[in-house]
C-alpha cells in the first residue's frame, strides 16, 4: 500500500528559497509539497528498478562534488520498501566517488530514462555502502519535467575493464572538443546546512540543450545558459550556499566520462546573459579536477537523437468554424530550430483519458521563423488530438515538441516555376511556401490554387491575397464547390466547381514547372494523373496527403 505520510515543513532549504524569492517565485512552495515526498511512490519505485544505470552526486573525502553514473548487471536496483533502494552489483573501481559512498554520507540519485525521457530525483543518505552494494534511504522525492531530453535506445556490451582513467587539472583539446559538442551534461551540488534537515543533501540534475549550450570559456573555465525550468531551483540554491559543484559529460557510444569538479558562480542579468536568447542566466564553473575514463560504463548509447523541446501556446486563432490556427514559442524563450516551408511539426499531447502521449503531426502553416511555429488544425468529430486541441487547450498551455521534419514539399528548386495547389485545410503547407516565395527575390512564377467548399470555409484568404501583392508574378485562383448565393453574386472566388486537372492545365503555363499537391487523396490522385497524361514528368509533381488526424 502506497504511502501517505507527508513532508514536515518546507521541502525547500534557505537558498533555494532565496533564488525563489530573487526570482518571484516564492508561492511554489505551496505546489511542491504536494509533489516532493518522504518516500518513493509506487510507479517512482517501478521506474527506479527497471533502469540500467542512476547518475549520482555525492562528495568525495575532500567534500569536492562529483556527478557519475552507477551501473550493475540487468535488475541491479530493487527497492524493499517505499524508504529505500538497493543496488548490487555497482563498480566503483577508478570512479571519482570510489571509497566515498559510506554509510551516513548524502546521496543524490536521478533516475532518467533517455528512451521515453523519464526522469524522478531522489535524495537521501547510505545506509550501507561496500562490497559491491549499496543501501539508499530516501529523503525526498520529486518527479521532473522531461523538457531537454533528447531520445536515445541503450545497448548493454561487455565492461572493459582496458579503458584509460586520468586525472587532468586543464581541459585537454580532446576534452574542450567533447564538451563543446555536448546536448546532455549532469552536474552534482549540495548544501548540508547545521543540524537534521531532509532539505539538506547532494543533488544530482539533468540539463540538456542544442549542441554546443555549453561554451567553453578557457582550458580551466566553461559556462552554460540556464533556461526555464520548474521553479525548484534546487541547483542554483545549492550554488547560492555552497559553489562547490561537479559536472559530468557522458560519451554515450563509448560509454566514456568526463567528470568535472569545481567552483561555480552565477550570473544573474548581465550583458551577456542578454546576448543569449531565451537564457535566464548563465552558471560558470572554475574547474579544480578533471577524471577522463574511457569505456567506463557497459553501456552504450545512440550518439545523435531526436530533441523533444517543449513549446507554450501564445495564441489562438480562429479561422473558421472547423479550423483554429495555434501559435507556439519555446517555453524557455530560446530560439526554435529553422523549419523549412512545407515541413509538418510532429507534437505530443498529454490527454485525459489516454495513456502515455498523443503523437501527431501537423504542417507548418507560418513563415520560417526561428521565433513562433503555427499549425492550423481542422477539428475532427472524431479526433482525439483535434478535439483536444480546440476543446480543452488554451493559451498557456505546454505541449511537447520535435524538430520540423519532412521534405515531400520543400521547394524542389532555386527559380523554377511551381504550382501550389491544395483543397480544404491542405492548404496549411501552401502558407508557409507563400511565405518563403514572398520573400525570396528573382521573377520566378508562382501559381495558388486553391479550392474549399464556401467562404466560410476558406480559410486564410486574406493572409494569402496579402502576401501575394508582395510579389510580382503570382496569380491567386480560388474555387468553391458550393458557394453561397451571396458569394455569387460578389463573386469573391474565380471559379465554381472542384479544382481538378482541367482547371489546373488551363491555368498553369510553364513546360518547365512543379507542382506541389495537398489535400485528399483521391484530389491529389485525380490532379496527378491529368498532370501526367498532360506531359508532365512525374518526378515534377510533389504530394502531401492527409486524411482525419484523429
Amino acid at each position: 500500500m502506497e504511502e501517505t505520510t507527508t513532508l514536515q515543513g518546507s521541502p525547500f532549504h534557505a537558498g533555494e528559497q532565496e533564488v525563489q524569492e530573487r526570482l518571484g517565485v516564492g508561492d511554489i512552495e505551496d505546489w511542491a509539497r504536494k509533489v516532493v515526498r518522504p518516500f518513493l511512490p509506487e510507479q517512482h519505485r517501478e521506474f527506479h528498478t527497471s533502469l540500467p544505470f542512476l547518475v549520482a552526486a555525492a562528495m568525495d573525502e575532500q567534500g569536492r562534488p562529483w556527478a557519475t553514473l552507477l551501473t550493475g548487471p540487468d535488475g541491479f536496483i530493487t527497492s524493499p520498501d517505499p524508504r529505500s533502494l538497493v543496488m548490487d552489483g555497482v563498480s566503483l573501481d577508478g570512479d571519482p566517488l570510489s571509497g566515498a559512498l559510506s554509510s551516513g554520507r548524502h546521496l543524490g540519485l536521478l533516475g532518467i530514462e533517455l528512451a521515453n525521457r523519464r526522469r524522478n530525483r531522489i535524495n537521501g543518505r547510505v545506509r550501507a555502502g561496500g562490497d559491491d552494494r549499496l543501501i539508499f534511504d530516501v529523503d525526498q522525492s520529486f518527479g521532473n519535467c522531461p523538457q531537454y531530453i533528447r531520445e536515445r535506445e541503450w545497448t548493454r556490451v561487455e565492461n572493459d575493464s582496458s579503458g584509460s582513467n586520468e586525472k587532468f587539472d586543464r581541459l585537454t583539446a580532446n576534452q574542450s572538443e567533447w564538451i563543446g559538442r555536448a546536448d546532455t551534461f549532469f552536474i552534482a551540488s549540495g548544501y548540508i546546512g547545521d543540524g537534521d534537515s531532509p532539505t539538506f543533501g547532494m543533488d544530482a540534475s539533468h540539463r540538456g540543450g542544442e549542441p554546443g549550450f555549453v561554451q567553453v570559456i578557457d582550458d580551466k573555465r566553461i559556462l552554460f545558459p540556464d533556461f526555464a525550468g520548474n521553479n525548484h531551483y534546487n541547483t542554483l540554491g545549492n550554488i547560492v550556499l555552497n559553489p562547490k559543484v561537479g559536472f559530468l559529460f557522458v560519451d554515450f557510444p563509448t560509454g566514456s566520462l568526463l567528470h568535472l569538479t569545481g567552483r561555480a558562480s552565477i550570473d544573474w542579468e548581465s550583458e551577456a546573459v542578454v546576448k543569449i536568447p531565451g537564457a535566464r542566466r548563465i552558471v560558470t564553473l572554475e574547474i579544480d579536477e578533471i577524471r577522463e575514463r574511457r569505456s567506463a560504463v557497459p553501456l552504450r548509447w545512440e550518439e545523435s537523437a531526436d530533441f523533444v523541446r517543449s513549446l507554450r501556446l501564445v495564441e489562438m486563432i480562429r479561422e473558421s468554424e472547423e479550423i483554429t490556427s495555434f501559435e507556439f514559442e519555446a517555453r524557455d524563450g530560446a530560439p526554435l530550430p529553422m523549419f523549412e516551408a512545407g515541413q509538418y511539426l510532429p507534437i505530443e499531447l498529454e490527454v485525459p483519458g489516454i495513456d502515455g502521449p498523443v503523437s501527431r503531426t501537423y504542417s507548418l502553416s507560418g513563415p520560417p521563423s526561428t521565433e513562433r511555429y503555427r499549425i492550423s488544425v481542422k477539428r475532427e468529430p472524431k479526433g482525439i488530438a483535434s478535439r483536444h486541441l480546440h476543446d480543452r487547450v488554451e493559451v498557456g498551455a505546454i505541449i511537447d515538441a520535435r524538430h520540423p521534419a519532412g521534405e515531400d514539399l520543400m521547394l524542389p528548386c532555386a527559380q523554377c516555376p511551381v504550382a501550389l495547389i491544395s483543397a480544404g485545410v491542405g492548404i496549411t503547407p501552401m502558407m508557409s511556401l507563400l511565405h518563403e516565395l514572398a520573400e525570396e527575390g528573382g521573377e520566378r512564377p508562382v501559381w495558388f490554387i486553391h479550392g474549399a467548399r464556401d467562404g466560410a470555409r476558406h480559410v486564410l484568404s486574406k493572409e494569402t491575397r496579402d502576401l501575394a501583392e508582395r510579389r510580382q508574378a503570382v496569380t491567386l485562383h480560388f474555387a468553391y464547390s458550393s458557394p453561397g448565393s451571396d458569394e455569387t453574386l460578389g463573386k469573391d472566388f474565380d471559379s465554381e466547381g472542384r479544382i481538378d486537372g482541367q482547371l489546373v492545365t488551363a491555368l498553369v503555363d510553364a513546360p518547365d514547372a512543379h507542382y506541389l499537391l495537398c489535400g485528399p487523396t483521391g484530389f491529389m490522385a485525380g490532379i496527378q494523373d491529368a498532370l501526367e497524361r498532360n506531359g508532365v514528368p512525374p518526378e515534377n509533381i510533389h504530394t502531401e496527403s492527409f486524411g482525419p488526424k484523429g
